[in-house]
C-alpha cells in the first residue's frame, strides 16, 4: 500500500478497487507524456489548435486550415466569390488530415460570410469549419454561415487580471437569451446593463451562462451544439459579450459557461457530423455513435485528433473572452457505456465493473489539467449524478481533478419530499443527512433547483408548492394558505440548503423570487411563443405582491452566509434534531440555525445544548419584510442557560420560542 493513492488512503472501501483507480490514473499520465512529447511542452501548449486551424489575419494576408482526412478537394466559397468554386479559392492538402489556404488581405473583409464546400470520394456537401469563431444565421433563409470577423477595433479587457472569490463560491446561473422580461430573445448588452446589477446587489458572486456555445435550435437550451469555438450570434456580438464579462469582473463577479463536451448536434452542413463525409471523423462509430436518448453525436474521446479540438475548445474560452471557468455538461454520459440510464449505482463496484469509459475520463482529467494551467484560479464543476469517487479530488491524489461536483441529490430530495410526503412525515434528521451527505475531500455545489426543475415537463419549488394559487393569491393581504406555506417552506427550503454547503451554492435565474411557472421556448407546440421563455422580473419589482419577499429572504440569506470567513470550511456541527417535533438546530462557525419544520405546533423555550454565552438573532424566515408573520421578537438576547452537568464542555440550554414553519438564525456574540 505503500504507493496507494491518496484518493483510497482517504477511503478504505476503495481498496478493492485500487488497482482500477490506479489504471485510470496511469492511462491519463501517459497520455499527457504522449500529448506533449514527453514532457517537453506543457498540455497547454498543446491544447493550442484555434492558433492553428481555423481562419486567421496574418501580417502577410489571411491563412485558413482545417482538419478533414476524408476530403479529396475543398474550396473556401462565400459572399466574396458568390458562393461558387474557384481555383484561387481551393486549398491544398498538407500532410495529416491537414488542409490550408493562404490569401491576400484583400480577398476577405469584415463581415464576409463563408463556408466550406468539401468533395470526398462519391459526395460532397457544404460545411462550416469545425474551428469558426463566429457563425450567424440568416434572419430569411434561416441558414447558417461562418462569417469573417475582424473589426478594426477589438476589445481591449480593462480588468487584466481576476480572482474569483470562492469562500464561498455563491452561482447564479442564467441564461442570455431570456434574461429579459420582453417576449423576445435577449442580447448581451441587455444583460449587462439590466440583469448584472440585480445580480450584484443579490450577493452572488459567479454567473453560469447556459447556451453560449452556438446552437442551431434555440430550444435545445444550448445543448445541441453545432460550433464550438462560436459565440452564440443570436444574442450579439463577440465584442459585446466579451463587455458583459469584464463588467461582470469589474463587479467582482466570475463568469463561467456552461460547456458541452459530452455530445455534439447532428446536423452536418452547420455542424460536425458527417464532416467530409466521415461520419465517424469526431465521433465513435458503431453502436457508440449516437446517444440513444438526446438524438444526438458521441465524441470519441480515443482520438488524439479529437482531444485537441476540445482541450483547445477549452483553452480558447478562457482565454479569448476571459471566462473563469466551466460547468461540464453530461459528464455522467461521458463516464459510462450505457450513459448512466438504467443503472442504480448501489455500490463501488458500479464505478468499476468495466462499463465505463476510460478515454472518456482521461479526457475529463486533461481538461481540468489544461484548465488549471492555463488559469490557476479557474473553476470547473462537473454536472454528474452517479457518485463517481474521485470526480472532485485533486489529479495527484488519483482524482480527476474537478473543482467542485453539483449536489444533484440535493434537488431530487426536495422534489421526492414536496411530491410525495405530507408536512407532518418531513423529518429533519433525513434533511440535514440529505444536505450534508458527500465525500470529505470532495467539494459540491449545493443546490434546491436549477434550470432542469425549470423546463416544461417539470416544476420549479415554488410551483411545487403553491401551484395554481400563483395566479390568485400572491398579492399582498390577498395571500391564503397555500401561498403562506409555500412562501415559508420556499425560504426554509433554501435556508437549509445554502448553510450547509462544503463549496458553493447555485441558484437559477429567477428562482429567488419564486418565478411563477417553467420554462417553455419557443416550438411548433407552442405557437413559437417567447411567453415563457424570459424573466418577469416586474413581479419582484412590485412591491404590491409577495415575490420580492422572497428575493429580499434570498439576499440576506447569502449575507448572512458571507459573515462567516470561508463557511463553506468550517465545520458543520449538529446540535441538536427531533423527528417527532420536526426540529433542527446546527452550528457553523459562529452561527447557530433552527428550524421547525412542524406545519401546526410552535414551541416556547424549546432548549438544546449549545456553546455557552449570548445569541443575538441575524436572520428569522418569519419575519414581516420576509413574508412571515413576525410572531417572536428579534430583538431579544438569548442568554444560555447554566447547567453544572455541561460546565465542564463549557456549553449551556438555549432556549427559544420557534414557531411552526419557521427557521431563526442565531449569532453567539463575544
Amino acid at each position: 500500500m505503500a504507493n496507494t493513492l491518496r484518493l483510497v488512503k482517504n477511503d478504505p472501501w476503495l481498496e478493492p478497487f485500487n488497482s482500477a483507480i490506479e489504471g485510470r490514473h496511469q492511462h491519463a499520465l501517459d497520455k499527457i507524456a504522449e500529448l506533449t512529447n514527453g514532457g517537453k511542452e506543457t498540455l497547454a501548449q498543446f491544447a493550442s489548435g484555434h492558433l492553428y486551424f481555423g481562419l486567421h489575419c496574418t501580417k502577410e494576408g489571411w491563412v485558413f486550415r482545417e482538419w478533414a482526412p476524408n476530403a479529396t478537394k475543398i474550396y473556401l466559397i462565400g459572399t466574396f466569390n458568390d458562393w461558387k468554386e474557384e481555383d484561387n479559392y481551393a486549398l491544398k492538402a498538407i500532410g495529416n488530415g491537414n488542409w490550408e489556404i493562404t490569401l491576400p488581405e484583400e480577398a476577405l473583409k469584415h463581415g464576409d460570410l463563408y463556408k466550406l464546400k468539401i468533395h470526398w470520394d462519391g459526395g460532397y456537401g457544404e460545411r462550416i469549419p469545425a474551428w469558426a469563431t463566429r457563425v450567424l444565421q440568416d434572419e430569411q433563409t434561416k441558414i447558417f454561415s461562418a462569417q469573417v470577423w475582424a473589426p478594426a477595433k477589438t476589445f481591449v479587457f480593462s480588468q487584466k487580471t481576476f480572482k474569483p472569490k470562492t469562500d464561498p463560491l455563491l452561482i447564479y446561473e442564467c441564461h442570455i437569451g431570456m434574461a429579459q422580461k420582453e417576449e423576445k430573445v435577449g442580447s448581451y448588452k441587455e444583460f449587462r446593463e439590466n440583469i448584472l446589477p440585480r445580480i450584484a446587489k443579490a450577493g452572488y458572486n459567479c454567473i453560469q451562462i447556459m447556451a453560449i456555445q452556438e446552437h442551431p435550435y434555440y430550444g435545445s437550451f444550448g445543448y445541441h451544439v453545432s460550433s464550438f469555438f462560436a459565440a452564440s450570434s443570436r444574442f450579439g456580438t463577440p465584442e459585446e459579450l466579451k463587455e458583459l464579462i469584464d463588467t461582470a469582473h469589474g463587479l467582482g463577479i466570475a463568469v463561467i459557461m456552461d460547456i458541452v463536451h459530452s455530445h455534439a448536434v447532428k446536423n452536418e452542413v452547420e455542424g460536425l457530423g458527417n464532416f467530409a463525409g466521415n461520419p465517424n471523423q469526431y465521433f465513435y462509430p458503431g453502436d457508440r455513435h449516437e446517444h440513444p436518448a438526446w438524438d444526438s453525436l458521441l465524441f470519441d474521446y480515443g482520438k488524439n485528433e479529437v482531444l485537441h479540438f476540445l482541450l483547445s475548445n477549452c483553452k480558447y474560452w478562457l482565454e479569448e473572452y476571459h471566462f473563469d471557468g466551466f460547468r461540464f455538461d453530461g459528464v455522467t454520459s461521458m463516464l459510462y457505456y450505457s450513459h448512466g440510464l438504467g443503472e442504480a449505482f448501489m455500490n463501488y463496484g458500479d464505478y468499476y465493473n468495466g462499463h465505463q469509459d476510460d478515454n472518456a475520463i482521461c479526457y475529463l482529467t486533461l481538461a481540468n489539467q489544461v484548465i488549471h494551467e492555463v488559469n490557476p484560479y479557474a473553476i470547473s464543476v462537473a454536472e454528474e449524478v452517479s457518485g463517481m469517487p474521485g470526480l472532485a479530488a485533486k489529479f495527484e491524489d488519483g482524482g480527476y481533478g474537478f473543482d467542485y461536483r453539483m449536489a444533484m441529490n440535493i434537488p431530487d430530495y426536495w422534489i421526492k419530499t414536496i411530491k410525495e410526503k405530507i408536512d407532518e412525515d418531513w423529518k429533519p434528521s433525513s434533511i440535514f443527512w440529505e444536505v450534508t451527505n458527500r465525500r470529505p475531500d470532495e467539494k459540491t455545489i449545493s443546490y434546491t433547483e436549477s434550470h432542469d426543475q425549470a423546463l416544461v415537463g417539470d416544476k420549479t419549488i415554488i410551483f411545487r408548492l403553491i401551484d395554481a394559487d400563483m395566479y390568485w393569491h400572491m398579492q399582498k393581504g390577498d395571500e391564503n394558505y397555500v401561498v403562506n406555506r409555500g412562501i415559508a417552506l420556499h425560504k426554509m427550503i433554501r435556508l437549509v440548503t445554502a448553510s450547509t454547503i462544503n463549496g458553493g451554492y447555485l441558484n437559477f435565474m429567477g428562482n429567488e423570487f419564486g418565478h411563477p411557472e417553467w420554462i417553455d421556448f419557443p416550438r411548433d407546440g407552442n405557437g413559437w411563443s417567447y411567453k415563457y421563455a424570459r424573466r418577469q422580473w416586474d413581479l419582484m419589482d412590485n412591491n404590491k405582491l409577495t415575490y420580492h419577499y422572497l428575493s429580499d429572504f434570498d439576499a440576506q440569506m447569502l449575507k448572512t452566509i458571507k459573515s462567516v470567513s470561508a463557511i463553506e470550511s468550517t465545520p458543520v456541527q449538529e446540535l441538536w434534531h427531533n423527528d417527532g417535533d420536526q426540529v433542527l438546530a446546527y452550528m457553523r462557525g459562529d452561527l447557530v440555525f433552527v428550524f421547525n419544520f412542524n406545519p401546526v405546533k410552535s414551541f416556547a423555550d424549546y432548549g438544546f445544548l449549545a456553546p455557552a454565552g449570548s445569541y443575538e438573532v441575524v436572520l428569522n424566515t418569519d419575519d414581516v419584510n420576509f413574508g412571515g408573520q413576525g410572531l417572536a421578537d428579534d430583538s431579544v438576547k438569548h442568554l444560555t442557560n447554566h447547567d453544572p452537568i455541561y460546565e465542564s464542555e463549557n456549553k449551556g440550554w438555549l432556549k427559544l420560542y420557534i414557531p411552526a414553519r419557521t427557521a431563526v438564525v442565531l449569532r453567539k456574540t463575544k
